[in-house]
Parts: C-alpha cells; structure tokens; sequence
C-alpha cells in the first residue's frame, strides 16, 4: 500500500518531509503516526493506513508534490509467511553452487593476492590516517597552523568531512616531529580521496569553532517571510496607540474567576474580554473589519476574529468563527484547543482559512510596546501588551494603577486616522468599564 501525501488545501501544491517517525522496515499499526510533513501554511502527521512493514522512497527534507508516494506499507498476512519461507529456502541453495566456482579461483588467487595485498596495505593505512593533501579547514585554522608552526597536510581532521579543527592543530603541534617523517614519504601513494571523509552526516553544518550554524528555513517560516515583506510593499500600513487601565477586569476576573471556571472548566482570561470588546467596537467602525478585492471594499457583517498563537516552527493565526455570537466561555475553550493543536502539529488548515481581523497578544512574552504587523488581506491586528502598575492621574490625584499600552495597525486605504483612534478608544472604553460592554450582550 503506498503512502502519498495528503491534499491540505486548494492552494497548497507541494510540502517537505519534515521528519520520519519510524524507519524503514519498522513494523507499523494502521493509524500509527509514520511522518511529518511541512507545507507553507500548516504541519501535520501522515498515519499508516495498514498494518505492515514500512518502506520509505522520501528522505526527511525532500520537497514532494502533493499527491506523491513517499512509502509503502508491505502488508502482512497468512500468505505472507510461506513466501518469505520460499524465499529463504531459495536463497539457502544458492550458497551449494558457488563453493564449487570458487575453489578454480582460490588456489590462483590466493598465492598472489595475499603476499602482495598484506605489506602494501599496512603501510598505506598509517598515511591514509595523515594525507599528503591538506584536508579542509577555516582561515582561522589557517591561521593558527601558522602561528604554532604546523603543516595543515600532515593533520588528521577529526571535524566533518574531514575537517581539521584548531583542536587537531593544538594536538599535532606536540606530536609533528614524529608525526611528519612517516606520512611525507608515502605521501605520493595515497589515493586522492582519503577515507575520513565517511565521518558522520550532520544536518547541521557549522564552522570549525561553531560560531555559525546554518539551517534550512521551513516552509512555515518560508511563507511568513513573504507575507511579511508583502505587507509592507502591497499596503499603506500605519499604527496608532492607546493605554488602558485594567482594573476593573482584573477585579472581574478575581470576583468570578474561580466560579467561572467551576461552570466552565476553563479559566477566564483577557483574552475572550478583549475578543468581545473588539467584535463590539467592529460594528461600530466595519472599515476595520473590511478588506479590498481589487477595486472594491468588501465589508463583513460577521466576526471572524484570528488569535496569533506562537509555535515551534513559527506563528500561526487560527480563527474563531462568528466570535461575535460566541460565549466568553466558548471563546477560552476555542483558544485553549487552538493553542493545543499548535504544540501537538495538529493544527488544520480550514482552521487558518479567513478571518477579518487579528489579535495578537505580545504581553505573554513580557513585551512592553510594540507595532503589529497586518495580516493581508486584513485591515487591521489589534497589539495587546504587558500590564504593569503605573503612576496615573485619575480625577486630579496620581494613583498606581495596572496598565497596558494597546497598538492598532491598519491599513490606511481603507481605514482613517479617525475612525482607527476611534475604533481603539471604544476598545478601551469596554476594557475599563467592561459591565456596559457584558450587558450589551
């Protein structure tokens, strides 16, 4: 049974082996995870449609099509045992014939290929170990070769694909006098490709000190680099910014936070307040919620509000369907099982697909201030940020309250300056009187 790789979506063509999970010839259950795949939107697992021995055709960073075999699953069922038995038996004979063909050749060969093979080759394993030719190394090494006065051609490299690191120069530097004197002189009888360089594969190739590794970028991050840079050359993005005092929504949450997650079972957090504030001011201002087609405005008479959710191999923005009809309930549940799927690769792409506008939450991260970035084709991503006790003014007296700073970037084709600050200052208004924004409802 092949194994192919599985369509995600419309607009998906092609994806990387990201990881094998078994390895071929590893007996396998049907449903059992075999491998992760990587496209430009999403990373997910391909499971065994059968029980049987795997084999694999795709090596881990392959770029295949969509659609491609990357495997096979060999079944294994009653037939499957007298055919290996067949097999055996076939191969057992085998062996009966060849003793007869050999024994013409042994007595010729042996004579000649013995006496000449075992001096010649004891000699020539002591050079192999130091060739004539200098094996690579860095400038640095080079340098360093230099400076503690050592030939580069009379080092063994112990660093990847022979590689001589500044360790092998420090060694050899106590041992070049008795090092040199064998290795020059059969040193025009080693082949050019010395067998050092069979060291282990590294996937991660780094310079003789390892100041630098390099790897591939994922697909994932691939696709977040070029919508990035395309924001910025396709959109008229700008940010404005505002503070919100969050008093009276931590005393929201420490009033009922436990009763609601008794209810519930799930915890109260900013988040789902922040999503209902949002969807409320929306409506007031919908050029925060359209986008552009071509020539045209398209405005959405729904909600559909994406939550940036930071993963392993990058960030991804799943979004809460008509999140204006939606419990606070439901909204921490949906974000919980969101963020749940992002560790465990479980993430689907109809669960990225769409969305009128973003949320991002940089306080998780202690971030103070900060301008988010549009999500096309979105006119605007709401910034959340830190919340720390600041000296205010309230009512002519300077009091400590929780703050936090708020950023709203927009898209100025669509929105203006006025209707962004008005959008953030209703955002805010709800934070802090969030009884009005919660009655509404």
């Amino acid at each position: 049974m092949d194994i192919k790789v599985p369509a995600v979506g419309e607009s998906v063509y092609e994806a990387v082996i990201a990881r094998w999970l078994k390895k071929a010839g590893d007996v396998v259950a049907k449903d059992e995870p075999l491998c992760e795949i990587e496209t430009d939107k999403i990373t997910l697992e391909v499971t065994s449609e059968a029980d049987g021995v795997l084999s694999i055709t795709a090596a881990e960073g392959e770029t295949v099509k969509i659609g491609a075999v990357i495997g096979s699953i060999d079944a294994r069922g009653p037939g499957a045992e007298p055919a290996k038995q067949g097999a055996d038996a076939a191969a057992a004979a085998k062996p009966e014939v060849k003793p007869e063909a050999k024994p013409e050749a042994k007595p010729e060969a042996k004579p000649e290929a013995k006496p000449e093979a075992k001096p010649e080759a004891k000699p020539e394993a002591k050079p192999e170990a130091k060739p004539g030719a200098a094996a690579p190394m860095s400038p640095s090494g080079r340098k360093l070769a230099r400076e503690l006065g050592v030939e580069p051609a009379d080092v063994q490299g112990s660093g990847r694909g022979g590689r001589i690191t500044n360790a092998d120069l420090i060694k050899a530097q106590g041992t070049r006098q008795e090092v040199a004197e064998p290795v020059k002189a059969p040193a025009a009888s080693v082949p050019p490709a010395p067998p050092a360089a069979a060291p282990k594969p590294a996937q991660e190739p780094a310079d003789a000190l390892g100041r630098v590794v390099r790897k591939p970028m994922s697909q994932i991050r691939k696709r977040i680099a070029e919508r990035l840079v395309s924001v910025r050359q396709h959109t008229a993005m700008l940010t404005t910014f505002n503070e919100v005092d969050m008093s009276e929504v931590i005393n929201l949450r420490k009033k009922h936070g436990d009763h609601f997650q008794t209810r519930h079972n799930v915890k109260l957090g900013f988040m789902s307040l922040f999503v209902r504030a949002c969807c409320a001011a929306l409506q007031e201002f919908p050029e925060v919620n359209g986008s552009i087609e071509g020539d045209d405005i398209v405005y959405h008479n729904y909600c559909d509000i994406g939550i940036a959710v930071g993963g392993e191999r990058g960030l991804v923005v799943p979004v809460l369907r008509g999140a204006e009809k939606l419990s606070l309930a439901q909204i921490e549940q949906a974000i919980a099982d969101f963020a749940e799927k992002v560790r465990s690769n479980r993430i689907a792409l109809s669960d990225l697909e769409g969305g009128t506008f973003t949320i991002s939450n940089g306080g998780i991260y202690g971030s103070m201030l900060s301008t988010p970035i549009l999500n096309p084709p979105q006119s605007g991503v709401l910034g959340m940020h830190n919340i720390q006790d600041r000296a205010v003014v309230v009512d002519g007296q300077v009091v400590v309250r929780p703050m936090m700073y708020l950023a709203l970037s927009y898209d100025h084709r669509i929105v203006d300056g006025k209707g962004a600050v008005g959008f953030l200052k209703r955002v805010k208004e709800y934070i802090e009187d969030p009884e009005e924004m919660l009655l509404e409802c």
